[in-house]
């Protein structure tokens, strides 16, 4: 629970999982290729985007990339919620994979520690993934103990685009803390320009971290509020958390 006082800070910091905390590109692709065989009977030749998507969005970008007709009758509609079970099974097997062919980003722990050390602040995430898999990729690596998964944003597993799931995780980590966190005392911590609308639409300070594909110009022109080249100095942005001024 929040401390509560006058000279109080309430801080609500949301970490995008991929690309920004953690690298498993090689694993998820690998299960994701099976699931895609498994589910829709052919194999994945085309690898969809995934920079700052969801799953969902994922799933019927692959669709279109490999010639699978996206039926007016809703059928693909229909395959999201398999797809995404197989999806996670397959990933969920190859659990040990996850840390042996995959790695932490530079700076990630340390960061997440530095900013669970500041009073008044909780920490979360919203992602593209779903909530099994993003849960997996962070218990993997160790970093589910710096983070409230509970009142976490997986928009693979919800309806809410991600501005919009920001503004449902802000009102449920508001009622579990019983703590005011307004738009600029909620921070999204991400890696693609995506990402930085995200936050723009949700109403949160937006900090951009140059380590997926994005280049720092790239972040910058998409109005990030603070840009970074990775998280291996985590102090800008302990600065910005702690600073009162809106």
């Amino acid at each position: 629970m929040l401390r509560s006082g006058r000279h109080a800070i309430h801080r609500l910091v949301l970490w995008n999982i991929d690309q920004t905390l953690l690298d498993v590109t090689k694993v998820t692709r690998a299960a994701y290729a099976e699931a895609f065989v498994a589910i829709i009977g052919r194999p994945l030749v085309a690898l969809p985007q995934m920079v700052g998507c969801t799953e969902p969005e994922i799933f019927f970008d692959a669709l279109g990339r490999n010639g699978v007709s996206l039926r007016a009758d809703g059928e693909s509609e229909r395959l999201v919620i398999p797809f995404g079970s197989e999806f996670a099974t397959r990933l969920a097997a190859r659990r040990e994979q996850l840390t042996a062919q995959g790695s932490l980003m530079p700076g990630a722990a340390e960061a997440l520690a530095a900013v669970k050390g500041i009073e008044g602040v909780v920490q979360s995430v919203l992602t593209g993934s779903s909530r099994p898999n993003g849960a997996l990729k962070l218990r993997a690596f160790g970093l589910d103990r710096y983070l409230d998964l509970m009142v976490g944003g997986f928009a693979g597993s919800e309806v809410y685009p991600k501005g919009a799931l920001l503004r449902v995780v802000r009102l449920r980590a508001q009622e579990k803390y019983k703590a005011s966190f307004d738009e600029r005392a909620t921070i999204y911590v991400a890696d693609s320009p995506r990402d930085v609308e995200a936050a723009k639409t949700g109403g949160a300070t937006s900090v951009a971290v140059a380590s997926g594909r994005a280049s720092s110009a790239e972040l910058r022109d998409a109005g990030a509020d603070l840009v970074l080249r990775d998280l291996t100095d985590p102090g800008p942005l302990v600065t910005l958390i702690t600073n009162p001024s809106d």
